[in-house]
């Protein structure tokens, strides 16, 4: 690279005892000869050339173009042999057919990263230099490119560029390169090329424009700094070295305008470079004091031990970014956390464009910087490029975009960017309904800002107003189409327009029709919406109005009826007459009695259905009694008492009450995990192949055999992992995952489960050596064994370990995965893949199936980036596959509900249980309530509401709660007696 060529350029790269090795393969160094040699040679032409008329350039053989040539020579040198070797045979007919494929492929999706990649790397390769130009210019418009995709354009262009003109235009290719990420490499090679022409008009000023530049960018680098200072120190320093024979014939006046102004030059930026801590500074100080006639200023000297001091300090945080790999967030976090309370704006600008540069598609880094650029350093230009570059790399994220509004707005930007911004927002593909909502509040509260709501009318308040109706319009249809939800359940939006109208422009009728609207939209069983209008009325509007909205709050509140009724009695008590006095009253308990009523009868029937419950329950545990004595009866008299006392005894590890003979007559059922972990969660039980009724009376004839008792110790745990879901059909289960099992480590048993008939139950345990094999076999969970897919989870004691499940997959918000629903039961996982990769590079794709390995429509699709998986929703989203029409959302699985605790359950007499905490079996034995049942008092069920605390229990008032007792209330009962 670039960076490389000038450090090995300079005589002072020698080994660096603190920093990292200069590179010295033999390519870059002949590049970096090349170079200094065109830094000569055209800095040479130029000096002589202003100096005057006593240099020749012909004589020497340097010109203009070749300073180019020679240039392009240098750029062009690290390139491999057999770059731009084409061949005309069947691999050019192969990619030019690849190029039809992707330029139609991006005629589709534009946002599709790598075919742009992949199509600029077939053009290139196919010498379509006009093609390549017109891609890469495409892609830049819709993406930030990396620092290799702007160094391979920009030596094709330097290579392409003939004269002046073109020059110019990759001098504005270098200006845009920069401004995307922090590149040392990129700012080396501006300053190569800008060296190119100096000869032209204004040259030697352009040079030193582009390395000043440079300095203030990416100088404080520690360890690609060097670079751009030793390049910019030579630069001058050729200047001198070709200002030096013509010196001493120069007059005292003419030989300090020029030689000596040029010397000091170089001693500057000797001095500003060692007053800096970069890594190999030892050996810029000791090429200093070689090069300096003079001894060194002591107040060099004492910067430059400064500098040694501060490097000590951040050695040990650079160091940690060269051990890391990339993108190495957590280091460059605690480099930034430093950089913070050191305090010096420019180094803390400096770590975060050099962490951006690895984690640009993290938003919370552009959220964190664009938030220091915004309350400590306020600069317009620097702040504004931020915003915009971060909302370019994360357009997913409305922060970013509300944020970057803010600044505009803070900055005073003209109003119709402003407006074109929102409108790029809008169409940035967010992943979230709400996130809609969002952002154009967002803007409404910039259009809010603007308007002068002293006058009457005026151009701003119409143009908010007209705001305020697309919002709602555009959450109406295209964000409830797409979610199908609106994002704005509570009607915030109409909410804020409703207070603006009310408040600021002393409109209460239009104020009424939006809350009118609101109500309507099912918000009008809330207490709080109804508060919050009332609130709006009390400070608004009059008396009247205030009544007639409690009113309606009495009749249609359903979750805090006791609330709104207090809030209207408490009105009619402060301003009402007792005519309204005695109507408030009259409609507070006509509705307190009807909602306590429905709360009762609710209760009932909760209480009726748990009842049902208990006794089906009940029934089936009769019924199971019954034919456990019948089995007992049919057995041989003469048999063997303890082979009788076996047949009902279960296997080691089987705590379900489920029947053996049910467990015959389902072929393909699983059994319990023996109280080991065994399960996905996320799995559930397939279709079941019932036996013909021929072959089970065979089973059943079938003799019992003594199949001896599996014994397991759970010492093992850790070098054992359980098997389950296997087939019932295995005949030899060890035979046939003993080869399995035994590429992942050395197998020192398997241990199959059998019923007392010989039968497989479809579970067993693969002891192994050493524990490192056993973490090996668990990456065999769900590989297929006769069809069915074989679960292999951790060995671990359930009743030991109550609380430990096994789940490998994430059930919290993924934005860079989603979930595809609806798909044909004949999609195969290839097929869903060559759909799905068009939009961006897949990762991992997972088909849902059942125990039995069949699918069930579902799949999850791993993208590289939130931003890919975001594309995808839109795109995919209703697609039509096999005349089957499916539905893709980013993942964001419903949290599980866990039943509570058995001892964190109310006592008998307390409220009554639904029954979903129970399972669909009900209650087991010991959880029968021993309290008869008449003298049970049924009560509401604990139900929570959906904006607060539950309600009071059925048929219990305020006023009929029991008062509560003090210390001298229970004195005097102990009295009495």
């Amino acid at each position: 690279m670039a960076t490389a060529a000038a450090a090995s350029a300079s005589e002072a790269e020698a080994e660096s005892k603190a920093g990292p090795q200069a590179e010295g393969e033999e390519d870059e160094a002949k590049a970096a000869r090349t170079r200094r040699k065109v830094l000569s040679r055209a800095v040479a032409a130029a000096t002589y050339k202003t100096m005057g008329p006593g240099w020749d350039q012909q004589e020497e053989g340097v010109s203009e173009s070749d300073g180019d040539e020679e240039y392009a020579m240098a750029s062009s040198a690290e390139s491999s042999p057999g770059e731009y070797e084409w061949e005309y045979d069947e691999e050019e007919e192969k990619n030019q057919l690849e190029i039809e494929r992707l330029e139609e492929q991006l005629s589709i999706n534009v946002y599709d990263y790598n075919c742009h990649v992949d199509l600029i790397r077939l053009l290139r390769l196919e010498g379509e230099l006009a093609k390549v130009r017109t891609a890469r210019q495409k892609m830049s418009e819709i993406f930030p490119l990396t620092e290799e995709l702007w160094l391979e354009w920009l030596q094709d262009e330097v290579s392409m560029a003939l004269d002046g003109l073109d020059r110019e235009r990759v001098y504005d290719l270098f200006e845009r390169a920069v401004q995307d990420y922090i590149c040392p490499n990129i700012w080396l090679e501006y300053g190569q090329y800008s060296v190119g022409g100096i000869g032209q008009k204004g040259g030697l000023e352009k040079v030193r424009s582009v390395f000043e530049r440079a300095l203030s960018s990416v100088g404080l680098h520690m360890t690609k700094g060097l670079a751009i200072w030793e390049a910019y120190r030579e630069f001058e320093s050729a200047i001198v070295e070709a200002a030096r024979p013509i010196a001493g014939f120069l007059s005292p006046f003419d030989r300090e305008q020029t030689f000596d102004s040029q010397l000091e030059k170089v001693h500057s930026l000797f001095r500003r470079q060692l007053a800096i801590p970069l890594y190999d500074m030892e050996a810029t100080f000791a090429e200093y004091e070689e090069w300096s006639e003079d001894p060194i200023p002591e107040s060099v000297i004492q910067s430059y031990n400064k500098a040694l001091q501060q490097l000590e300090k951040y050695k040990p945080y650079e160091e940690a970014l060269l051990q890391a790999e990339a993108p190495r967030l957590a280091e460059y976090q605690a480099y930034i956390d430093f950089e913070m309370k050191v305090g010096d704006p420019a180094r803390i600008q400096l770590i975060f464009e050099r962490a951006l540069v690895e984690n640009c598609l993290v938003p919370d880094l552009w959220t964190r910087y664009s938030q220091y650029l915004d309350r400590q350093l306020k600069v317009k230009d620097l702040v504004l490029s931020v915003h915009s570059r971060a909302v370019r790399n994360c357009p997913w994220t409305v922060a970013l975009w509300s944020r970057y509004l803010l600044a505009m707005e803070r900055h005073g930007v003209d109003h119709r960017v402003i407006s074109v911004t929102f409108e790029k927002a809008l169409s940035a593909g967010f992943i979230q309904a709400t996130d809609y909502v969002e952002i154009w509040q967002a803007y409404l509260d910039y259009l809010r800002r603007r308007v002068d709501f002293k006058q009457d009318s005026s151009k701003e308040l119409e143009e908010l107003r007209a705001a305020f109706a697309r919002a709602l319009e555009y959450l109406k249809q295209e964000v409830d189409e797409r979610f199908n939800e609106s994002g704005d359940p509570s009607c915030l939006i109409m909410q804020n327009w409703a207070r603006i109208e009310a408040r600021l422009c002393n409109n209460m009728q239009k104020a009424r029709e939006l809350w009118d609207s609101i109500m309507t939209k099912g918000n009008a069983k809330y207490a709080n919406m109804w508060l919050e209008y009332y609130n709006l009325e009390r400070a608004h509007g009059d008396t009247q109005h205030c009544r007639k909205a409690l009113h309606r709050a009495v009749q249609c509140t359903s979750d805090y009826p006791e609330h709104v009724c207090e809030v209207l009695l408490t009105m009619e008590r402060t301003e009402g007459t007792l005519e309204d006095w005695d109507v408030a009253v009259q409609k507070t308990e006509t509705r307190l009695a009807r909602v306590n009523e429905q709360r009762l009868k609710a209760a009932e029937k909760e209480a009726a259905l748990l009842q049902q419950e208990e006794e089906k329950a009940e029934q089936r545990k009769r019924a199971r009694a019954e034919k456990k004595s019948l089995r007992k009866k049919k057995k041989t008299r003469g048999a063997d008492k303890h082979e009788v006392d076996e047949d009902d005894e279960k296997e080691w590890g089987d705590d379900e009450e489920e029947q053996p003979s049910k467990r015959r007559r389902v072929e393909n059922s699983v059994p319990p995990a023996a109280g080991k972990v065994g399960l996905d969660l996320e799995e559930d039980t397939g279709p079941v192949d019932v036996e013909p009724p021929s072959k089970q009376k065979a089973r059943a004839a079938a003799p019992k055999r003594d199949m001896p008792k599996v014994l397991h110790d759970s010492s093992k745990d850790g070098v054992t992992v359980f098997v389950s879901n296997l087939p019932y059909s295995l005949g030899a289960p060890e035979a046939a995952l003993r080869p399995l099992f035994e590429a992942c480590g050395d197998v020192v048993e398997i241990r199959p489960i059998f019923s007392n008939r010989g039968d497989f139950r479809g579970y067993c345990y693969v002891e192994f050596k050493e524990e490192a094999a056993a973490l090996r076999a668990l990456e065999l969970d769900r590989k297929s064994v006769e069809g069915r897919p074989m679960f292999v989870s951790p060995c671990v004691d359930k009743s030991k370990h109550p609380d430990f499940k096994v789940f490998r997959y994430s059930t919290a918000l993924e934005k860079h995965k989603l979930f595809v629903s609806g798909l044909p039961f004949s999609c195969t996982k290839e097929e869903l893949e060559e759909i799905c990769k068009a939009h961006g590079t897949v990762k991992d794709i997972r088909l849902v199936t059942n125990r039995a390995g069949k699918p069930k429509g579902l799949a999850y699709v791993e993208y590289e980036n939130e931003s890919q998986a975001s594309q995808a929703v839109m795109k995919m989203d209703g697609m039509t596959i096999k005349e089957n029409i499916i539905k893709v959302a980013i993942s964001n699985p419903p949290q599980r509900r866990v039943p509570e605790k058995p001892e964190a359950r109310k006592a008998p007499g307390g409220p009554l249980v639904p029954r979903q905490i129970y399972g669909a079996r009900g209650k087991g034995r010991t959880q029968l309530s021993l309290l008869p049942r008449a003298l049970q008092l049924p009560s509401a069920a604990g139900t929570q509401a959906e904006n607060g605390p539950a309600p009071p229990p059925a048929g219990v008032t305020p006023a009929a709660e029991a008062p509560k007792m003090s210390n001298a209330d229970f004195a005097k009962l102990l009295l009495r007696k």
